[in-house]
């Protein structure tokens, strides 16, 4: 694996969860959520990809339980092409079902609150898909 930290975003039509890793691939951390707004999001992205230097981004693919690409997907795919083009680095989807279920279980787990955890839940989102991703690349060693 290229040595480098990587960065994921959990798409949404209002917030995009943010997750970044240690230089090693080892860690994911939560890093920030970004709202989703033409005239500023770009901005915000390439601020944190100059202050992070990541290697690799990573964007959730939300399909539904069956594996079917729904409007979601569409819109996580055309934000990961956009991604790409804008920071001229290799960008990876990520299949998500269930990541944001599965933060919304973690955060009722250490005792977050819904009004907590409605602030935070797209950035543990992204948190698992960049383990995700980073398990991947584990196992491809």
């Amino acid at each position: 694996m290229v040595k480098g930290r990587r960065i994921a975003f959990d798409y949404g039509d209002v917030r995009i969860g943010v997750a970044i890793s240690d230089v090693d691939g080892i860690l994911a951390v939560p890093l920030a959520t970004l709202i989703n707004k033409e005239e500023t999001l770009f901005l915000q992205i390439a601020e944190l990809v100059d202050e992070y230097q990541p290697v690799h981004i990573y964007v959730g693919k939300p399909l539904h339980l069956s594996g079917k690409e729904s409007d979601s997907t569409l819109k996580a795919m055309a934000f990961a092409t956009r991604l790409g083009v804008e920071t001229s680095l290799p960008v990876t989807l990520i299949d998500e079902r269930l990541s944001t279920v599965s933060a919304a279980r973690q955060l009722q787990e250490a005792g977050k609150n819904s009004k907590q955890a409605r602030k935070m839940i797209d950035e543990v989102a992204a948190v698992g898909i960049l383990e995700a991703a980073l398990n991947a690349q584990k196992g491809r060693r």
